[in-house]
């Protein structure tokens, strides 16, 4: 573990601590110089979990419950993905068709519900409102009291995944769902029939959704260079380069758009992919180990995923994935708030799958687990999860113990851009004299485009206390503003 380089006598530390409207707790501290330009600029993880440490020892079967713990909004990606490990665990290579398309339709529940509730309850305020406006209407309800059609519609599209997953888990959140091999009970035919008399409407918001955050992007130039980044994309495609989130080979393209690799299976990650360690942060510094620490950085999520398919196999998604590109006139969209159109393009595919699976006779069937092989020492699953790409790792001894455990999420593979990115805020938009609460959250903006899941943990509504403190370079403060947990600013 590294040591960082302490202040300089010529420098100031701004500190940003914590921030909101993301699951989970983080700071992001800035570094200036006497001329106020920016020398660091650092999102700190300041929360440690530990799971890969204290599940060993445990049974490999328990695992895909356990690790859902780690989050309380996308635990379903954690279960799935647990889960595939598992699978490969007891000798299992290909599951039924009945219960491929029962965890295929659980996961885009899960990625429909994560989704909405990302741009509806936590970043929608910043873009109808804008950045600087006031903070007491900045929040979710304040989009109920101004807006309350685009409201009312994100509340009933996460509400929508939530009861898929209820449907087939038994509970909205932390249910049970995967067994080793298959899974364990069937879609009955009331929950499948009460699930296809609101698709319609869903599909429609879905619509509404992609269009809205296009016309937000497109219509407000300001947007596109705002915490704007050039890099490399990573993500899973399907065999044909398509979109897919459940399973498929591994893409990697630099910001030209050429192909790093294409189809790796991911059996293989620790040979392409590095952690790298730093003495600031709980969160590891991920990046492809072909092109080193400097250059090997990338991003995942919608952003990826969108950028690196070839095409969505769905209809609608993939017509609005075609205007997506067409903004960029060839090139990938590299603007990091589009991560919030790409998101939308994304839950419009989950509806689209969705009808499609609850309108496929297998996914009511009864032939849910499949026959066993020869157990194998370890086991590796890969899925999409709503922020990217997330690995799991696990190996086991004679006894079936969990002996090693190894987990990338998908924040963590964000992790050196979302600090990229609030640099390049903080660059454009810090003075050095005064600290507003519109900087502070044009800071936040910056991180929360990623969706980021500090801690897996739960969403903040805005009102999680916070101070900055802007210091000069004999120690005496220039300023300060707190934050308070009912959200009032104080100078």
């Amino acid at each position: 573990m590294t040591q960082d380089n302490p202040p300089s006598p010529s420098t100031r530390r701004i500190a940003i601590d914590p921030i909101t409207r993301v699951e989970g707790h983080g700071k992001i501290t800035l570094l200036l110089d006497a001329e106020n330009r920016i020398q660091e600029a650092r999102l700190h993880i300041v929360e440690f979990r530990g799971f890969e440490k204290f599940i060993q020892g445990r049974p490999y079967w328990e695992v895909p419950f356990f690790v859902q713990r780690l989050c309380g909004i996308c635990p379903v990606s954690h279960q799935l993905a647990a889960a595939k490990a598992v699978d490969q665990i007891v000798g299992v290579t290909q599951l039924t068709p009945t219960a491929t398309k029962l965890r295929r339709l659980l996961h885009f529940g899960q990625i429909l519900q994560s989704h909405a509730l990302h741009f509806f309850h936590l970043s929608s305020p910043d873009f109808l409102f804008g950045f600087g406006s006031d903070p007491k209407q900045r929040n979710v309800v304040g989009i109920l009291e101004k807006h309350p059609k685009i409201a009312m519609k994100g509340i009933k599209l996460r509400k929508y995944g939530q009861q898929i997953i209820e449907a087939i888990t038994g509970k909205r959140v932390h249910g049970t769902g995967t067994v080793p091999g298959g899974m364990n009970k069937s879609l009955t035919l009331t929950a499948r029939d009460a699930l296809l008399a609101d698709i319609a409407d869903i599909l429609r918001w879905s619509q509404d959704a992609v269009t809205l955050n296009e016309q937000i992007h497109t219509g407000h130039p300001e947007h596109h260079d705002f915490a704007a980044l050039r890099t490399n994309f990573l993500s899973m495609t399907g065999k044909h380069g398509e979109l897919e989130f459940y399973h498929g080979g591994l893409r990697a393209r630099d910001a030209a758009g050429n192909f790093i690799f294409d189809q790796l299976d991911y059996m293989g990650y620790q040979q392409i992919l590095r952690e790298e360690v730093r003495s600031w942060s709980y969160m590891k510094f991920p990046y492809l180990h072909q092109l080193g620490k400097e250059k090997g950085w990338y991003r995942v999520g919608p952003l990826a995923r969108v950028n690196n398919c070839d095409g969505i196999p769905t209809p609608l998604a993939e017509a609005a994935r075609q205007h997506f590109r067409e903004f960029a006139q060839g090139d990938f969209v590299h603007d990091t708030l589009a991560y919030h159109w790409a998101r939308m393009i994304e839950a419009l595919h989950c509806a689209e799958s969705i009808h499609e699976l609850l309108h496929d006779p297998e996914i009511t069937g009864t032939d849910l687990i499949a026959e066993k092989g020869d157990k194998q020492p370890e086991g590796i699953g890969v899925i999409e999860a709503p922020r990217g790409t997330l690995f799991h790792h696990y190996q086991i001894n004679e006894e079936g113990l969990v002996t090693k455990a190894n987990l990338i999420v998908s924040t963590t593979s964000n992790n050196q851009a979302m600090n990229e990115s609030v640099r390049a805020v903080a660059n454009q938009y810090l003075d050095g004299h005064e600290i507003t609460e519109a900087l502070l959250n044009h800071l936040e903006v910056a991180v929360r485009a990623y969706d980021p899941c500090l801690s897996c943990a739960t969403h903040a509504l805005g009102k999680m206390p916070l101070q900055i403190t802007l210091q000069s370079i004999d120690g005496t403060v220039v300023d300060q503003l707190t934050k308070g947990t009912n959200g009032k600013i104080h100078r």
